[in-house]
């Protein structure tokens, strides 16, 4: 997985795991993301990304299926063109490119770090660490918009769509001046997924970068 593809996936799927912005008066669009992220628990799906350059060429496509669960549980699973897996099993977060036969771990508090994943992540302040923009309606979908105040989380915008209630699109903006564009597709909420599905054990023979943490270091 490049490093492209693991900060747009780090931010999508922590973004699905926080809490609503609170302490302030909310408008249409503070309301959107407080109704989904109170309501919402668990998601699983299906998503297309496309990566456009500044010339708004598209120079890259991928596709793949995601599970989340609140709090802090994910498996962001890449189908095409390379089959990859980003899975956070509650302390670590692990990369694997089976092309490569590598994967590579880290603590998940710092895999996350600054990145627009918080937004989604867990907590009822993540929201404190980016600017509010406002929000706007384009046919039937209301667009959110966000942006870091952390200017080396790596990306200088965010935006969320939600059509009918339901988060379908989202937007990244970089400091390449590149937009990375999520489409979520057949999208359950609240239905039960297997604990099996974010637990992770690197295959035999493949090279392993990093050290995971111990959940009982994080559990002191």
């Amino acid at each position: 997985m490049n490093g492209q593809q693991l900060r747009i996936s780090l931010a999508m799927v922590s973004l699905v795991l926080a809490g609503p912005v609170i302490g302030q008066e909310a408008d249409e669009g503070q309301r959107l993301i407080e109704d989904f992220l109170s309501g919402v628990m668990t998601i699983s799906g299906r998503f297309e990304q496309q990566l456009i350059d500044a010339d708004d060429n598209v120079v890259e496509e991928s596709a793949g299926t995601l599970d989340i669960a609140r709090p802090g549980r994910f498996r962001w699973s890449y189908a095409e063109p390379y089959e990859q897996e980003l899975i956070a099993d509650g302390v670590n977060i692990w990369s694997y490119d089976v092309d490569l036969e590598q994967v590579t771990v880290k603590p998940q508090a710092e895999a996350l770090g600054s990145t627009p994943a918080l937004l989604l992540g867990g907590s009822t302040e993540v929201l404190e660490d980016f600017n509010y923009l406002g929000s706007f309606a384009d046919r039937g979908t209301t667009w959110v918009l966000l942006k870091p105040k952390d200017t080396d989380s790596g990306f200088n915008k965010v935006e969320l769509g939600f059509t009918d209630g339901d988060l379908t699109r989202m937007l990244f903006g970089d400091n390449l001046e590149q937009t990375t564009l999520i489409a979520l597709v057949d999208v359950t909420y609240n239905e039960p997924i297997d604990p099996q599905r974010f637990e992770f054990t690197p295959p035999d023979g493949v090279d392993v970068v990093g050290e995971p943490l111990a959940r009982s270091a994080v559990d002191l």
